[in-house]
C-alpha cells in the first residue's frame, strides 16, 4: 500500500465535505518525486478532458480556491506542490512532471498551466523555456541550467490570476534599503524614510543591484572551484521578506500602483461587465520594519537568488502609479512580465482589483506576443479573489460574490477556446470517460 504524508491526509481530509457538495473528487496521485491532488468532476462532460496544472511558486496550494472551483465548472485539475528550495530549475520540474502525467492520460486531451500570485513567475518560466528552448537563455543573468530543462513539453493555453510582478520585482519592492551590513538585520537608525518615497527607492535599488553583483562574483568563484562549498554558497538576505507584510511604500501609499494605463472590461458585483480605466480599490495599511527579526530575513542560496529573484534594475526605478519604471524584466526568468514574451499560446490574464498585485495583469498583457490574449479585472475582489472586506469597509461597497463572478467568466473562457460549439478538442469523444488515479 502507497503511504501518504500526514500533510496530504490532513489536507485530503479537509476536502471531504467539499466534494459532496461541490460535485467533484480529490484523490491523491503519486508524480514520483512529488505530491499532487486530482480534482476531477462527478458529471462526465467533454470539459474534463481539459486539465489545468496549478502550482504556486512556494506555497501548498493543493487545496487552493481555484482547484474546487474549476472541478465544480467541469475541469480536471492537477494540484501539486514546489521544490522547497529556490533553484528555479527545481520548480521547472515539478511542473514538467504534471505536464508529463496528465499528457499519459486517455481522459486528458488539452493541459493548461495555472499561475497566481507568485506561481505566475514559474509557471510563465516554464512554459517561455518550453516554447523557447535553451536559446531563450540567451542574455539572460542567470543561464546555469542543466539539461533537464531541455524539450520541455509545451502547455495549451495558460491562465494567470492576480500575478505579482515576480519573485525579483516584489523583492526589490520588499528591501529594507537602510540596510548597510549584509551579516546581520541589527541597524542604526538609516537615511531612508517613507517621508521621502523617491529616495527611499533610490535606496532599495541600490542595496537590490549590490545583491546581485556580490551574487555574481559569488557565482564565479563557485564555478572555478573557490567557492565555500563546491556547488553552490548559503545566502541570507535581511530585510528581504517579500511576503505581503514586509512589502514597502505601495501597501501604505495607495496613490502607488492605483490605475491602469488603458482601459479593459471591468466585472461588477451584478456580474455585469463595463470598459473603462481600472482603478484600484485597495484598502492601504502599514508594513513591517522589523529588519532585526529573523522572519524578515530570507534564506536561500547564490544559485537560488539569481535563479530565482535577481534581475536589472536601472537607476530610474520608481514605482508608479500607473505600474513601474527603470525594471528590466526580460533579463532573467524570474518575473512574468518578461516572461510573457516569448509565450504564443492562448493567455487569460485576470487582476483582483482590491490587492495591490492587481495592475502586473496589464503589464503582461502589454508585454504578451499571444495573437489570443484576454485581460480582464475583478472589481474588490481582493488577491485570494473572495472580496475584499478591508476594501469594502473602506469605500462602503459590496462588491459581492466575486469568486463566482470570476471563475463564471473563466469557464466562459475556456469553453469558447477549447470547447467552441462541441468541436474538438471537447467532442474528440462524446464524453469523457473519466480514469481515475
Amino acid at each position: 500500500m502507497k503511504k501518504i504524508p500526514l500533510l496530504l491526509v490532513s489536507c485530503l481530509s479537509g476536502l471531504t465535505a467539499l466534494q459532496a457538495q461541490n460535485d467533484y473528487t480529490a484523490a491523491y496521485v503519486d508524480l514520483g518525486r512529488q505530491s499532487g491532488v486530482l480534482y476531477q468532476p462527478v458529471r462526465e462532460t467533454p470539459k474534463a478532458g481539459i486539465g489545468i496544472i496549478v502550482m504556486h511558486s512556494h506555497q501548498d496550494y493543493l487545496n487552493f480556491i481555484a482547484n474546487a472551483e474549476l472541478a465544480k465548472r467541469g475541469y480536471t485539475v492537477l494540484a501539486t506542490l514546489p521544490d522547497q528550495t529556490e533553484l528555479l530549475e527545481n520548480k521547472l520540474l515539478n511542473i514538467k512532471n504534471a505536464v508529463d502525467y496528465l499528457r499519459s492520460r486517455e481522459d486528458i486531451n488539452r493541459v493548461l498551466l495555472l499561475g497566481h500570485s507568485g506561481g505566475a513567475t514559474v509557471m510563465t518560466a516554464y512554459e517561455y523555456l518550453a516554447e523557447n528552448g535553451r536559446k531563450g537563455l540567451e542574455g539572460k543573468l542567470y543561464r546555469d541550467y542543466s539539461s533537464r530543462i531541455d524539450n520541455l513539453p509545451e502547455a495549451d493555453g495558460i491562465l494567470l490570476f492576480d500575478a505579482n510582478p515576480g519573485l525579483s520585482t516584489v523583492m526589490l519592492n520588499s528591501l529594507d534599503p537602510n540596510v548597510t551590513d549584509e551579516s546581520t538585520g541589527f541597524q542604526a537608525e538609516g537615511p531612508y524614510s517613507y517621508d521621502n518615497e523617491r529616495e527611499y527607492m533610490r535606496g532599495q535599488q541600490a542595496r537590490y543591484n549590490r545583491l546581485v553583483k556580490s551574487a555574481l562574483e559569488r557565482l564565479q568563484l563557485i564555478q572555478a572551484g573557490k567557492g565555500r562549498f563546491a556547488d553552490d554558497e548559503p545566502l541570507v538576505i535581511p530585510g528581504s521578506n517579500s511576503i505581503r507584510f514586509y512589502n514597502k511604500l505601495y501597501s501604505s501609499n495607495t496613490s502607488l500602483l492605483h490605475h491602469t494605463k488603458g482601459v479593459w472590461p471591468l466585472i461588477h458585483a451584478d456580474g455585469s461587465v463595463t470598459t473603462d480605466t481600472v482603478y484600484s480599490v485597495r484598502a492601504p495599511f502599514r508594513p513591517s520594519d522589523r529588519t532585526e527579526l529573523l522572519s524578515a530575513a530570507q534564506s536561500m542560496t547564490v544559485r537560488g537568488f539569481l535563479s530565482s529573484f535577481a534581475m536589472t534594475v536601472d537607476d530610474d526605478y520608481e514605482v508608479l502609479p500607473d505600474g513601474f519604471r527603470g525594471i528590466r524584466f526580460d533579463s532573467n526568468l524570474t518575473s512574468p512580465i518578461g516572461n510573457i514574451e516569448g509565450i504564443r499560446i492562448p493567455s487569460l490574464f485576470m487582476g483582483m482589483t482590491g490587492s495591490y498585485e492587481y495592475l502586473t495583469s496589464e503589464a503582461i498583457y502589454n508585454h504578451s506576443p499571444a495573437k489570443d490574449k484576454t485581460l480582464v479585472f475583478v472589481e474588490g475582489a481582493g488577491h485570494m479573489f473572495v472580496a475584499d472586506k478591508q476594501a469594502e469597509a473602506c469605500n462602503q461597497a459590496d462588491y459581492g460574490d466575486t469568486v463566482k463572478n470570476m471563475f463564471d467568466y473563466a469557464d466562459h473562457w475556456l469553453e469558447e477556446r477549447f470547447c467552441p460549439g462541441g468541436t474538438p478538442p471537447c467532442k474528440e469523444t462524446p464524453i469523457v470517460s473519466i480514469t481515475k488515479p
